[in-house]
């Protein structure tokens, strides 16, 4: 994979994925990973954004769940709009989708990054209450966060863009990233900023945060259970956040600060990496989450009753299974009202509309005085 690059350029990496790599093996293997983890993380995230919605529709939304919706959203975009191109250029070991793609590629990528670490952050300020239906789709701190983080997401990974460039290499094209000499003292300092203030800082913060958190929650909450299980949920998140994304992060800047380029196979490690936390994700959710848990069970019973005969009827669940015995019972009611036994039938005929005269006394003991 190597290259000549100019006089005036002091920096030079390969961007949208690692290309002029030799052997047929990472040409293969490393596509089909990608692939397994984009299908995956997909169906994990839209699970968990039917989840939610079903959850705020119902009345049983919150702070916490609007921002992590957010996040869902977001790798969602990373896992359709970012992961195939890597895909691709791993496959054709050349870059083909043109220059815009090129210059846009690794901006975009590392606007979801800094958006996911910065709405995590934000989760430490949102409340757990749950709150009634519609009452978030007034303005509220959360729109205008969002539309924070996003706007300080989109302007920090500018210089991905500023350096992006296609090199001619033979038939073919290669996306690279240069920087000029007279950038480079700028940049050299830029390059420390970045990555601290928008993830490490941002992931310390919101670890710490927790931390101390769900101590004061499990050891001095009067009812701890609900709240701690939250919290646990969310420290998972950023821990699991902060350590996949850290080996990105660690060749990002050590290439950018001119050391000596990191192995080959680190830097698809980190790669890997960086995707598979958009699908591991979700997977915490629906492992530690009571509600997304019970959200699943309701998902799956609607989907499987759709699929049933129209003739049968799907049980009614709202937490218990008291509604499906109350309507079993009527059902059988109205049943026994609607079919009478033969034997019965006949014995209250025979009855039915019979005259008893006073002098006809059926119980003639009854009148032992009148008889002495």
């Amino acid at each position: 994979m190597d290259i000549d690059r100019r006089a005036n350029v002091t920096f030079f990496d390969f961007i949208g994925g690692i290309q002029l790599l030799q052997g047929e093996d990472t040409r293969t293997v490393m596509p089909v990973i990608l692939i397994g983890i984009c299908v995956s993380g997909t169906v994990g995230n839209l699970l968990i954004l039917l989840i939610f919605i079903r959850d705020f529709r119902s009345g049983w939304g919150s702070e916490v769940k609007a921002l992590l919706s957010s996040l869902a959203s977001t790798d969602l975009v990373i896992l359709l709009l970012c992961a195939p191109v890597r895909a691709v250029t791993y496959y054709k070991q050349t870059w083909t989708m043109g220059s815009f793609v090129c210059r846009t590629t690794d901006w975009f990528q590392h606007s979801c990054m800094v958006a996911k670490t910065l709405i995590l952050l934000s989760t430490t300020r949102a409340k757990h209450t749950l709150v009634p239906s519609g009452s978030l789709s007034s303005p509220t701190w959360i729109h205008g966060a969002l539309a924070f983080i996003w706007i300080v997401s989109m302007m920090f990974p500018v210089p991905q863009m500023l350096f992006a460039s296609l090199l001619p290499h033979g038939s073919d094209a290669v996306c690279v990233s240069e920087m000029p000499a007279c950038a480079s003292d700028f940049m050299s300092l830029f390059y420390k900023i970045y990555p601290t203030v928008t993830f490490a800082a941002p992931v310390i913060l919101t670890v710490a945060f927790y931390t101390k958190t769900l101590y004061t929650a499990v050891n001095h909450a009067p009812s701890p259970q609900h709240q701690s299980k939250v919290l646990l949920v969310l420290l998972c998140q950023s821990g699991a956040l902060g350590l996949m994304l850290l080996p990105e992060w660690g060749t990002f800047t050590w290439i950018r600060l001119g050391y000596n380029k990191p192995p080959v196979g680190l830097m698809m490690l980190a790669q890997v990496l960086l995707y598979a936390c958009s699908a591991l994700s979700p997977v915490i959710l629906m492992t530690m989450y009571d509600d997304v848990r019970q959200g699943l069970v309701s998902v799956w019973l609607m989907a499987t009753c759709r699929s049933e005969k129209p003739s049968k009827k799907c049980p009614q669940t709202g937490g218990n299974g008291a509604e499906v015995g109350a309507n079993d019972v009527a059902n059988a009611l109205s049943q026994d009202k609607e079919t009478t036994f033969p034997d019965v039938e006949h014995f209250w005929t025979g009855r039915r509309n019979t005259h008893v005269e006073d002098e006809q006394d059926p119980v003639p003991w009854e009148k032992e005085e009148k008889m002495l």
